[in-house]
C-alpha cells in the first residue's frame, strides 16, 4: 500500500513538472508575455490530452495488442491515434488558440509529441513488465524454496525423532519443538516480505540444531550467531541457502568433515559467513540448495541494490561464502 501511494506521487509530480515547466520561462513584463502564455496554455492542454495517452497505450493498447497474434493490428492502431491526435491538437488550435494557428513553434506541438509520448508510454510499460516478472519470479522462487528444504533432511530427522521417542530421550521434546518452529516458519513467516531479524535467526538456529542432531557423530559443525538489540527486517529465507549448499556439499568429503557458520549483526549492519570441506570440484555443483547461489545473488541484486556485498570463494579445499547486508 505504502508503495503505491509513492508510486502514485511520483506519477504526478512528474507530469505536474512536464505541465507546468513552460510558465516558469514567460517572462510577465515580456511584450510577448500574452503571446507566450498562451504557448504555455497550448502546451498544457495538449499535453493533458498525451497522459491520457501515454496511460491508454501502456495499460491498454500496449499489453492488449503487442504480441504475435495482433501485433500488426496494434501497428494500425498506433497510426490510426496519431493521425486523430494531429487534427483534434489541430482543432483545438484553431478553436481556442487562433491567433497560433501560423506559428511554427505552436504547430510543431500537432504531431511530434504524439509520437514521442507513445516511445515513452512503451518504455515504461517494458518497463513495468520487466519488474513485475522480476517479482513473480521472486515470488515463485520463495515458494519453490520453501519446499525444498531437503526432503531428505526431514525425513532423517524424523528417523532420528522415532528413534530417540524408542530409547526416550531427553532429547526428543526440544527436537519436536524446533522442528515444529522450523514446519511453522516455512509454512506462514516465510509469505512476508521482510521480517524480523530475529525470526529469521530463530529459523536457522533451529535449521543448524536439526542438522547435528543427524550428523552429531559424523561432522563438526562450528556456529557462532550473535545478533544486537536492533530491531531489524530481513527479506525470508535469504541465508538458508548458504546454509543447506554447505551441508549438501560439506557432509560429503571423505575426511571428517567441518562446517562452519558465523553470523552477527551490529548496528544494522549484516555480517555472515558460512565455511565446508568439498571435495575437488565439487564446490561447483549447486543443484539442491533450494533456489541455488545464482538465484540467490539475485533476489540479492533485486532486494538490496547497492546495499549488500556477496563474494563466494574456494581455495585449498575450502569452499566459503561472505555476505554484508545493510539492514532496514
Amino acid at each position: 500500500m505504502k508503495a503505491g501511494l509513492v508510486i502514485i506521487s511520483l506519477h504526478v509530480l512528474v507530469w505536474s513538472a512536464v505541465l507546468l515547466l513552460p510558465y516558469f520561462f514567460v517572462v510577465p513584463e515580456s511584450h510577448y508575455s500574452n503571446i507566450g502564455f498562451l504557448h504555455c496554455n497550448f502546451f498544457t492542454l495538449t499535453n493533458i490530452v498525451h497522459i491520457g495517452l501515454f496511460y491508454g497505450n501502456a495499460f491498454f493498447l500496449y499489453p492488449k495488442f503487442f504480441n504475435r497474434r495482433h501485433w500488426w493490428l496494434y501497428l494500425v492502431f498506433l497510426a490510426v491515434i496519431i493521425l486523430a491526435f494531429y487534427f483534434l491538437k489541430l482543432l483545438m488550435l484553431k478553436t481556442w488558440f487562433p491567433i497560433l494557428a501560423d506559428d511554427k513553434d505552436a504547430f510543431a506541438f500537432t504531431f511530434f509529441p504524439t509520437v514521442f509520448f507513445l516511445v515513452i508510454s512503451t518504455i515504461f510499460r517494458l518497463v513495468v513488465d520487466k519488474i513485475n516478472l522480476e517479482k513473480e519470479q521472486l515470488a515463485m522462487e520463495l515458494k519453490f524454496l520453501r519446499s525444498q528444504v531437503n526432503p531428505h533432511f526431514l525425513f532423517n530427522v524424523l528417523n532420528n525423532l522415532v528413534s530417540m521417542a524408542r530409547h526416550k530421550s531427553d532429547r526428543l521434546e526440544p527436537s519436536l519443538i524446533k522442528l515444529s518452529g522450523l514446519m511453522r516458519y516455512m509454512l506462514y513467516d516465510s509469505d512476508e516480505k521482510k521480517i524480523p531479524v530475529d525470526v529469521e535467526l530463530n529459523y536457522l538456529k533451529n535449521y543448524i540444531d536439526l542438522q547435528e542432531l543427524r550428523f552429531e557423530d559424523g561432522a563438526v559443525i562450528q556456529t557462532s550467531i550473535n545478533h544486537d538489540d536492533g530491531c531489524y527486517f530481513i527479506a525470508p529465507m535469504l541465508l538458508i541457502p548458504f546454509v543447506e549448499n554447505a551441508f549438501k556439499h560439506g557432509i560429503t568429503v571423505n575426511e571428517k568433515p567441518v562446517i562452519t557458520i558465523n553470523l552477527a549483526t551490529d548496528d544494522g549492519l549484516l555480517k555472515f559467513k558460512v565455511q565446508n570441506k568439498v571435495e575437488p570440484g565439487n564446490y561447483a555443483k549447486d543443484n539442491s540448495s533450494g533456489i541455488g547461489l545464482t538465484n540467490v545473488k539475485t533476489r540479492l541484486n533485486l532486494l538490496y541494490p547497492k546495499a549488500h556485498e556477496l563474494n563466494i570463494m574456494n581455495r585449498d579445499g575450502v569452499f566459503e561464502i561472505d555476505l554484508l547486508i545493510k539492514l532496514k
